[in-house]
């Protein structure tokens, strides 16, 4: 069923147009993602269709009684209420369908007969839509909802006024997911979301039974979530069914299908008019030259193909080699001021590695990067540097740029032995060409800036770059030359990065940062995905089954007690039932990653190893399952 058309839509700015004749059907169910150059007009486009903006010309027709949530890049909401309250605001009506049943049964309780018998049916009618409406779990979900994007308990007291930009936009996601619409419109959802929190939303949406529209730079969650992709352009909105992968697969093998479609037709003109050109004045072959120019005036001519835009040209070449080992940290702790984030971390790195830093926010993986490079002092330990190594290091905050330099001199103060014309090249190898260069770096965006800080390192000739962030800012096109690059680049990588497709492109090894110490896993993220699952079951499997406590009724403080003690056990079962249905959902995705797999490979070592690790998998599933069984009859009774 459609619940949402638009029709030959036009947005321009002051005579200079944006986008026009675009034109979209959004069906119930759909999981669509929205993708286009940075400027392309994505925004813009969403609140044309939520309702927030007026296109310049086109319609927007909605089904009747949608329900429309639009998360907006800059989403804030004012309220005075705390957290908790503002959350539990959204299901006023449903508290107020509990209010009445309540009254109800005091009115059931003083009426008999017909009377009773009428108030009896008002009452099931009613209870069943407040069941249906989630009114015996809503305080769970909130509660889930809150811990799932890193609101505590701790916290849900605060008053809303009182929150971060971040944390704020956070929130306001979070109470557009507890309103259930029929349509959920998000604009980069996942920002000021850590790695933990994005998974978490990831896993929502996927049950989610609503309708999904989505712009996001984050191509890890669009290949998880979506399932239609619309890439925007000036001119069209084209549809690839498939995630953003399936995507980039489908537009590569259809700008190839149209660059040989038109040259196949130039060569077809080119003959044509030749032969006209040829025999038009000839009088035994003027009719078939008449002929053919009659043919040229009824073809329907192909546009040239669009060239895509220009990218930036990165490279990264490392002036000498290394000695294998790259950097030795041993049993440090990091932190501010005395304080520990955490302990103690190891890391060896070696020559050609590449390590992704990952774990939550605030754990200190930025902190960990500074003190390698000396800018903050370690609490313990120390780190130290191998033979003939040289270091680059990336910082997320550009704090070395010069806010009144010019991007050429920018580049200049650290290189004034250079050539402009060589200084030049460079730039433009980044996107900075003619006047661009002469812009203050003031003026400059955060992905420009992004860009001039990589100009920058890539002409240090470093042998081990430190990255921290080096994603941000950048839009996907500008993400994955950096990944080509980086990918080609003859030295030692350490980098931090929220972006788990960059972390799976470019990694060989990842650190996991938790408040234990570190954790090195030898393989991509998604191997490290797998591994964490398997470390889950078998921690799952081997805690043990929690038992009803005894009650003692002696007397009433033992029967308040003994109450209390039953109530926490009931908890700590709904927790760990509600962990074993996580880990069993995550098995499940991975066993559909590998059987797609294996219907696509054809190569007898690879089928192997893919069907040992199905069984590894199977096993674990069914032990989860045996113990889910037990813990469903524990808390039934």
């Amino acid at each position: 069923m459609i619940i949402l058309q638009a029709n030959k839509i036009e947005r321009s700015f002051s005579g200079d147009v944006l986008f026009d004749t675009i034109s979209l059907q959004v069906d119930e169910g759909d999981r669509l993602a929205l993708v286009g150059q940075n400027g392309a007009g994505k925004s813009t486009l969403l609140k044309i269709l939520v309702g927030e903006e007026a296109p310049t010309s086109g319609t927007i027709t909605q089904k009747r009684g949608l329900s429309v949530s639009y998360l907006a890049q800059d989403s804030r909401f004012v309220s005075s209420r705390s957290i908790y309250d503002e959350m539990l605001h959204v299901f006023d009506k449903l508290r107020e369908t509990e209010k009445t049943l309540r009254t109800l049964e005091l009115k059931m309780a003083e009426e008999s007969g017909h009377a009773f018998d009428r108030l009896m049916m008002d009452y099931d009618k009613l209870s069943e839509e407040f069941r249906q409406g989630g009114g015996f779990t809503y305080e769970n979900t909130i509660r889930a909802m809150l811990n799932g994007f890193k609101f505590d308990e701790t916290m849900w007291d605060m008053k809303i006024s009182e929150l971060s930009g971040g944390q704020n936009t956070r929130l306001a996601l979070a109470k557009m997911l507890l309103e259930n619409p029929n349509l959920l419109v998000l604009d980069e959802p996942t920002n000021h979301l850590d790695i933990d929190s994005i998974e978490w939303l990831e896993n929502y949406l996927l049950n989610y039974q609503g309708t999904l529209i989505i712009v996001s730079h984050d191509r890890y969650f669009l290949d998880k979530v979506s399932t239609i992709t619309l890439d925007l352009t000036r001119h069209s909105l084209n549809r690839y069914v498939g995630n953003y992968s399936a995507f980039m697969a489908l537009k590569a093998e259809q700008a190839l299908q149209e660059t040989k479609n038109f040259e196949k037709q130039q060569k077809e003109i080119a003959k044509l008019e030749e032969f006209v050109q040829r025999n038009i004045v000839r009088a035994s072959t003027t009719k078939r030259a008449q002929s053919r120019r009659k043919q040229l005036d009824k073809m329907d001519r192909l546009d040239k193909p669009e060239t895509q835009t220009k990218l930036a040209n990165m490279t990264f070449r490392s002036g000498k080699t290394s000695g294998n080992v790259v950097l030795t940290v041993a049993d440090v702790a990091i932190g501010h001021k005395g304080q520990v984030l955490t302990q103690p971390i190891n890391l060896d790195v070696r020559k050609h590695d590449a390590i992704a830093i990952v774990g939550p926010n605030g754990i200190g993986k930025s902190t960990l990067l500074k003190s390698i490079m000396g800018q903050l002092p370690f609490i313990k330990g120390q780190s130290r540097f191998g033979a003939n190594v040289e270091a680059g290091y990336y910082d997320q905050t550009q704090s070395s740029l010069m806010p009144t330099n010019s991007v050429l001199e920018e580049i200049w103060k650290d290189f004034p032995r250079l050539p402009e014309l060589d200084v030049r090249n460079r730039l433009a190898a980044f996107l900075f060409s003619g006047d661009d260069v002469e812009k203050t770096v003031s003026m400059l965006s955060g992905g420009e800036k992004a860009r001039l800080l990589l100009a920058k390192l890539s002409m240090e000739n470093n042998n081990f770059l430190i990255l921290d962030e080096p994603t941000n800012h950048l839009d996907i096109e500008s993400k994955e030359v950096l990944e080509n690059a980086l990918n080609a680049f003859d030295g030692s990588l350490l980098f931090v990065s929220h972006d788990r497709y960059f972390i799976n492109r470019v990694s060989t090894k990842i650190l996991e940062i938790s408040e234990r110490g570190s954790t090195l896993y030898l393989g991509d993220y998604d191997y490290y995905l797998e591994k964490k699952a398997e470390q889950l079951a078998r921690e799952a499997a081997s805690q043990p089954i929690l038992t009803k406590t005894p009650v003692s009724s002696s007397d009433g403080q033992s029967d308040y007690q003994a109450q209390k003690a039953s109530q926490k056990a009931q908890r700590q079962l709904s927790r760990r039932l509600s962990e074993i249905e996580e880990t069993i959902a995550s098995i499940e995705h991975r066993q559909a990653d590998i059987n797609q797999t294996m219907l696509t490979t054809n190569e007898a070592d690879q089928l192997m190893d893919l069907q040992k690790a199905l069984d590894e998998l199977d096993a674990q599933q069914e032990s989860l399952m045996a113990e889910w069984e037990v813990l469903v009859e524990e808390i039934e009774d």
